[in-house]
């Protein structure tokens, strides 16, 4: 099948984007289907043909869209979150590289007859791991910070030394035989670390300068940054073959630890690119592949694979988590989790393509045998990480907490509901003495701004994923939903509203800014703090057939305003301007209800009752038990 170019750009656009959003909703990293389909459009159906629809501009263009996912990974990677981890994130990625490098190799020779050099090479490629497919798999598994942190550091660190450790295999392959073959592999490696770091050190410090001084405008920032990783990343690789990973990695790690460069903005584009381009290549390399070569690979292929799980890792991790503050079952864990990703498929195809120019036997194995472990380490661990980080408790729980903007008496209230109902919340505010009475409440809190540095490095989110902005300062509402916006999701972020004036337009938020509106239009700071000043409160009550939720808001002598469904699944609801749950039976709601003047009167009047009841019972047994002391 030839389809035309414009075509097959489509549908690589349109099938990409598919596969991240199936990958979204069942909570997968989306490698494997965006691979499943590059499989089934190339080799399978013909539908795509990559090596016709981009000829020579495949190679390089692969090369340069690894640069930037590596950079934007970089970026993230502060060295304040691994403090007390520095000495296992080292070892990972070099004692713990060599090890997984030395048993693959080995492995490789032994069982797949490969040529000894062409072992050292395989096992060069396979050692890295990468962000392209640690990140998503970390957003689905979530396991406790320390798992976490290391296995993005690594997945991002090892990627431009498992990129330098290939082209040291390659060149041994290409100089088999020669004198001083060697000592050319090692000065090779000196200098492609030498280059590299010089050249992502001046840039980053360039880029920090042009950055403070604001001598670009904001439009253009993230068009500078690109531009700037791109040129290094050329730059780099001319003067030292493969040294441009290792800039562009450097680039990216000062940037995020330098104080006074805000690079937010940036990084966030680079991830909305980083997402695009992943789709995209992960589809065309797989397309590349030819069964007939996933054939030839025979059994003992799986037998590597098998040792590259079972042994080569957890052998790694043994050797870099030795002394280490780990205990077993984040090890174990740990020793679990590397798939292989986007760096090991695109310098496999690279180096391959290369070897078979130089009439190399053997190197036709390469690519599938690459893609292999890819797709076997990336179906496995995807389904079983996730399932294992519960078995070994090593899970973070599940984001169902609420981050509470305020520690008001509307926000104590609210918070007080929701965590009776177990459902944990944290409130924050710079009130100590709001902070003290929510502390008095039971409520988990944190004592400052919610958008300030502080909160950034010491506010634990674990288990949070809904912002409620409750504070009476619309101003900080707006902030913490703007801050949270992204770490929450969209739909999970909601303030409450300001009062409405046709005169004050000009001085409301925009929507898109502040929220969804908490509960209904009219239910303001104000409005809802009176309601509870008079003697409302928030009730939990359950649906039926009978009774069921036109029932609940029509109920006489009293006013409701329901503020969250929780459904059969434990799964909670917010009513919102914007949405409108629909509970059902068997639903429970939580509402705030006020009665009216009378039944209020009457249920004061027996409350008292009873009080002065359960007094009398009281002080009847008191006597009753001084006659028996006497």
């Amino acid at each position: 099948m030839n389809l035309e170019i414009a075509y097959q750009l489509a549908i690589i656009t349109v099938v990409a984007f598919l596969c991240q959003w199936i990958s979204w909703r069942i909570k997968l990293p989306a490698i494997l289907p965006l691979l499943l389909t590059g499989l089934a459009l190339g080799p399978l159906t013909g539908v795509l043909q990559p090596k016709e629809l981009l000829g020579d501009l495949l190679l390089p263009g692969v090369s340069l869209a690894v640069s930037i996912i590596l950079f934007e990974g970089a970026m993230t990677l502060r060295f304040d979150e691994i403090r007390g981890l520095e000495k296992t994130v080292r070892r990972l990625v070099t004692w713990g590289a060599l090890v997984t490098w030395s048993i693959v190799a080995v492995s490789a020779w032994w069982f797949l007859k490969l040529s000894f050099d062409l072992a050292l090479l395989f096992g060069a490629l396979v050692v890295v791991t990468g962000p392209t497919v640690i990140v998503p798999l970390l957003r689905s598994v979530r396991p406790v910070s320390s798992v976490a942190r290391l296995l993005r550091w690594e997945g991002i660190v090892i990627d431009p030394l498992g990129a330098i450790f290939a082209v040291l295999a390659y060149e041994l392959v290409v100089a088999s035989g020669q004198e001083g073959a060697l000592l050319h592999t090692l000065w090779l490696f000196f200098q492609t670390i030498t280059v590299g770091a010089a050249i992502g050190a001046v840039v980053a410090m360039g880029l920090a300068a042009l950055l403070r001084r604001h001598l670009v405008p904001e439009y253009l920032r993230s068009f500078l940054v690109l531009s700037l990783v791109i040129g290094e990343f050329v730059l780099a690789n001319a003067l030292s073959e493969e040294s441009g990973l290792v800039a562009v990695t450097v680039t990216g790690i000062v940037l995020a630890n330098l104080k006074g460069v805000r690079t937010n903005d940036i990084l966030h584009f680079k991830e909305n690119l980083s997402v695009i381009l992943i789709s995209g290549l992960f589809i065309v390399l797989a397309a590349r592949l030819e069964m007939q070569e996933l054939e030839q690979l025979g059994l003992m292929a799986l037998v590597v694979l098998a040792i590259i799980q079972l042994i080569a890792r957890p052998a790694s991790v043994l050797v870099a988590t030795l002394g280490s503050n780990l205990n077993w079952r984040e090890k174990s864990l740990l020793a679990w989790i590397a798939p292989r990703g986007i760096v090991a498929a695109a310098i496999s195809a690279l180096f391959a393509e290369r070897l078979l120019q130089n009439g190399v036997e053997g190197a036709e194995m390469l690519v599938p045998l690459t893609f292999m472990v890819i797709i076997g380490t990336v179906a496995l661990q995807s389904l079983t990480a996730r399932p294992l980080a519960r078995l070994l408790k090593v899970a973070e729980p599940a984001p169902r907490g609420f981050l509470i903007v305020g520690a008001n008496p509307v926000a104590r209230a609210i918070g007080s509901a929701l965590q009776k109902n177990q459902f944990p919340v944290m409130v924050t505010d710079s009130s100590w003495e709001s902070i003290r009475l929510a502390r008095m409440e039971g409520l988990s809190t944190f004592y400052g701004n919610p958008v300030s540095q502080h909160a950034d490095q010491y506010m634990d989110l674990v288990g949070y994923g809904k912002l409620l902005g409750l504070s009476p300062r619309r101003e900080l509402n707006t902030m913490a939903t703007m801050r949270y916006r992204l770490e929450f999701g969209e739909p999970n972020i909601f303030s409450l509203p300001t009062q409405r004036s046709d005169k004050e337009v000009k001085h409301e938020v925009a929507p898109e800014h502040r929220g969804a509106t908490l509960f209904a239009a009219e239910m303001t700071y104000a409005r809802l703090a009176s309601l509870l000043s008079q003697g409302a409160e928030i009730r939990k009550t359950r649906l039926t057939e009978e009774f069921d939720f036109n029932a609940y808001q029509q109920t006489p002598h009293r006013r409701v305003w329901p503020l969250f469904a929780i459904d059969t699944r434990d799964r909670i609801y917010v009513f919102s301007e914007e949405s409108q749950p629909a509970p059902k039976a068997g639903w429970h709601v939580l509402g705030l209800i006020k009665e009216d003047a009378a039944k209020e009167e009457a249920r004061t009047e027996a409350r008292a009752e009873a009080a002065a009841e359960k007094a009398a019972s009281d002080k009847g047994k008191g006597a009753e038990k001084a006659n028996k002391k006497s």
